[in-house]
C-alpha cells in the first residue's frame, strides 16, 4: 500500500503597516485548503479508506469470525482453552458479556476509522471540479460504498449506532447521539450510499480491488434483506417488509448473470491466480514482499492456523456444523436427525456427505489443503480434549504457499478474502423470493448452488462417500414455502460457513434464542465449559455499546437493552 504524507502548515507571521494590510495579505508559510485538496492529495485520502479495511487485528477482526461463527452454533473458539481471549470465550457461551470488552471498544474505533477516512476524502472531492479531478463521481461513488461497508458491520454487531457523514463538523460529532435514527432509518441511510454507489460505479475497475457497480448492488441487496426482517426495541423480529423484499430482487437483478459460480468450490478458497475469481463480488486485497516489514497480510484470521504447522488452532469448526453436512439416502440433508449421532472422522465412511464439508473442515487422516505433503494429524491439535480434532480451511493456505509471511509466533498469509460473493448473491435472491410466497422460483436458485457442490470433488480424490442431490417437488420433496424456508436456511449454513455470517442471519430470523439454546443443551452432554451455557433472548443478539464510547459522549450513546 502506498504511504501517506500528511503535510503539516506552520503561520509565520510578520509586521505589517495596518490592520489592513493584515488582512489583506494570505499569511506567509500556511498551505490554503485549495493547496491541500489536490487530486494528488485525494488519491491519498482514498487509499487511505481502502487500507481501512485490512487495518484490522486478530482480536478485532472484520473477518467477524469471533461474532459471527464462534457466537453460534458453527464454532468453537479454539486456542489454548477457555481463558486464552476469554472474552471470546464469553460470546461462546452467551455468558458474562459486558460492555467493558476491550475488543469491542477496538472493533468500534476502527470501524468508525474506516468511516472517517472515507468521510473524509468525500468532503475533498466534493471540492474539486470534474475538469480538474475526471473521476470524482466515480470515486465519490466509492468512497460511499466503503462508508456503506463499515456502517454495515456496526449495524449487524451493535444495532444501534451514531450515524455520520462528511456534512457534518467534527465540532458536532459530541452532539450525535446513537438513537437519533430509528432501526429503519439506519437502514435507509446504509442503503442510500450503496445505492448512490451503484449508481455511480462502472461495470469493472481497471484496478483490481475497487468497489464495482455489481458489488454496489450486491451489497444494496444484502442491506434491504436485513432491513426486510422489522424488530421491535427488545430485537423481537415483528414481521417481514415486503417492500423491501421487493427491492432485494431489484438489486440482485442488476447481479445475476454479471458474474458467476467458480466451477469448483474450492476454487474460492485458493491464493494465487484463484483470488479476485468469477465469483468474487468485493474481496479485501492483501499482499506480501510489497516493500513493508511483512506485507499486506490478513491478520483477521492469522490465529486459526492448527498448531502443528504454527499458532495458535483458533476459529475450530464445531461438531455440530460437521453433522450438518451429512445427507439422507436421498442426497438431502438431514434436517431434522443430522445431530442424533456425530459425525466420526476415523470412520468418515459410516456416513455420506456434501463435499462442501472437506473444502470447510480440516480432519485428521485427510490431506491439508489438499495438499498430499501435508497430512493433518491430532497432533496438529492444541487443546482436542477443549475443542476437538477438526480445524478451518476456507481462510488457510497450504503450508508451503508463498504466501506464507513467518510473523513468529504467527504464520499469517496474503490470501485475500472474499467479503461477498456470487453464491452469498444467488441465495439472498432465493430467500427474499421465499419470503414474498415466489419459493417456486428461488427453487432452481438453491438447486445451482447444489449442483456446483456436487461437482466440485476435483481435488478430493481421498474421499468417497459423497451423496448429495438437488430438491425435486413432488419427488425428493414437497417443494411447500415452508420447506423452501427450511432448505434455504440449510444452505445458506453449509454454503457460507465459517465465513462470519451464520450468527447474524440467526439473528436477521428471529431465531437465535431456539437455534442456540438447542445447540447448548447438546453440547453440555459432550463438553463441560457448556454447562451454564445459555442465550439471553432480548439482550445478547447484539454487542453491548462499548463502555469506553459512553463514557467518551458523556453518555449521549445509550447501552442495548440488558447490558
Amino acid at each position: 500500500m502506498k504511504k501517506i504524507l500528511y503535510i503539516a502548515g506552520f503561520a509565520v507571521m510578520g509586521f505589517f503597516t495596518s490592520c489592513s494590510d493584515f488582512l489583506e495579505n494570505d499569511p506567509r508559510g500556511v498551505l490554503s485548503e485549495e493547496d491541500i485538496v489536490t487530486p494528488q492529495s485525494v488519491e491519498g485520502f482514498m487509499n487511505a479508506a481502502y487500507a481501512q479495511l485490512g487495518n484490522d487485528h486478530y482480536d478485532s477482526p472484520y473477518s467477524l469470525w469471533p461474532f459471527g461463527n464462534v457466537r453460534s452454533d458453527d464454532a468453537y473458539k479454539g486456542g489454548s482453552g477457555t481463558n486464552d481471549i476469554q472474552d471470546f470465550h464469553f460470546f461462546e457461551v452467551s455468558n458474562n458479556i459486558r460492555p467493558d470488552f476491550a475488543e469491542l471498544d477496538n472493533f468500534w474505533y476502527i470501524s468508525y476509522v474506516g468511516v472517517s477516512r472515507a468521510n473524509k476524502a468525500l468532503k475533498a472531492l466534493e471540492q474539486l471540479s470534474e475538469a480538474d479531478y475526471p473521476l470524482k463521481k466515480t470515486r465519490m461513488a466509492e468512497m460511499r460504498f466503503l462508508r456503506g461497508h463499515f456502517y454495515f458491520m456496526l449495524k449487524i454487531m451493535f444495532r444501534n449506532v451514531p450515524y455520520i457523514t462528511e456534512e457534518i463538523p467534527v465540532e458536532e460529532y459530541k452532539t450525535i447521539s446513537n438513537k437519533v435514527f430509528s432501526n429503519e432509518e439506519l437502514w435507509n441511510k446504509i442503503a442510500e450510499d450503496f445505492q448512490a454507489a451503484a449508481e455511480n460505479l462502472p461495470d469493472a475497475q481497471p484496478q483490481v480491488g475497487r468497489a464495482t457497480k455489481k458489488a454496489a448492488y450486491a451489497y444494496l441487496a444484502k442491506t434491504r434483506l436485513y432491513q426486510a426482517y422489522t424488530q421491535d426495541e427488545t430485537f423481537k423480529v415483528t414481521g417481514i417488509n415486503q417492500q423491501h423484499l421487493q427491492e432485494v430482487i431489484a438489486a440482485t437483478d442488476n447481479v445475476i448473470g454479471k458474474a458467476s459460480l467458480e466451477p469448483d468450490f474450492a476454487n474460492n478458497f485458493l491464493p494465487g491466480t484463484y483470488e479476485n475469481g468469477a465469483e468474487s463480488i468485493f474481496s479485501i486485497q492483501f499482499s506480501d514482499n510489497d516493500g513493508t516489514l511483512y506485507g499486506r497480510l490478513n491478520f483477521s484470521d492469522v490465529l486459526s492456523t492448527p498448531q502443528g504447522l504454527g499458532c495458535c488452532d483458533f476459529h475450530k469448526p464445531s461438531q455440530n456444523l460437521v453433522n450438518a453436512f451429512k445427507t439422507g439416502a436421498n442426497g438431502l440433508p438431514e434436517f431434522d436427525t443430522y445431530n442424533n449421532e456425530d459425525f466420526d472422522y476415523k470412520n468418515i465412511d459410516a456416513n455420506t456427505v456434501d463435499p462442501r464439508l472437506y473444502h470447510t473442515v480440516a480432519m485428521p487422516g485427510l490431506p491439508y489443503k489438499y495438499d498430499p505433503e501435508f497430512l493433518y494429524v491430532e497432533a496438529w491439535v492444541r487443546s482436542p480434549g477443549t475443542y476437538g480434532y477438526f480445524a478451518s480451511l476456507k481462510e488457510n493456505v497450504a503450508p508451503n504457499c508463498t504466501c506464507v509471511v513467518n510473523i513468529d509466533p504467527f504464520y499469517g498469509n496474503s490470501k485475500n478474502r472474499i467479503q461477498i460473493r456470487y453464491a452469498d448473491v444467488i441465495l439472498m435472491r432465493a430467500e427474499a423470493l421465499i419470503e414474498l410466497g415466489r419459493q417456486s422460483e428461488a427453487l432452481p436458485l438453491i438447486n445451482e448452488i447444489r449442483v456446483r457442490a456436487a461437482q466440485s470433488t476435483g481435488r478430493l480424490p481421498y474421499v468417497k462417500n459423497f451423496k448429495i442431490n438437488t430438491y425435486v417437488d413432488g419427488s425428493n420433496c414437497n417443494w411447500t414455502q415452508d420447506f423452501a424456508r427450511k432448505a434455504l436456511r440449510w444452505e445458506r449454513r453449509l454454503e457460507l460457513a465459517m465465513e462470519g455470517s451464520r450468527f447474524f442471519d440467526l439473528v436477521r430470523w428471529g431465531i437465535t434464542d431456539q437455534v442456540m439454546n438447542d445447540f447448548y443443551a447438546k453440547e453440555k452432554t459432550k463438553r463441560t465449559y457448556y454447562q451454564d451455557a445459555f442465550f439471553d433472548a432480548h439482550k445478547e443478539e447484539y454487542c453491548p455499546i462499548p463502555l469506553k464510547q459512553i463514557n467518551f459522549s458523556q453518555g449521549l450513546y445509550k447501552q442495548n437493552p440488558g447490558y
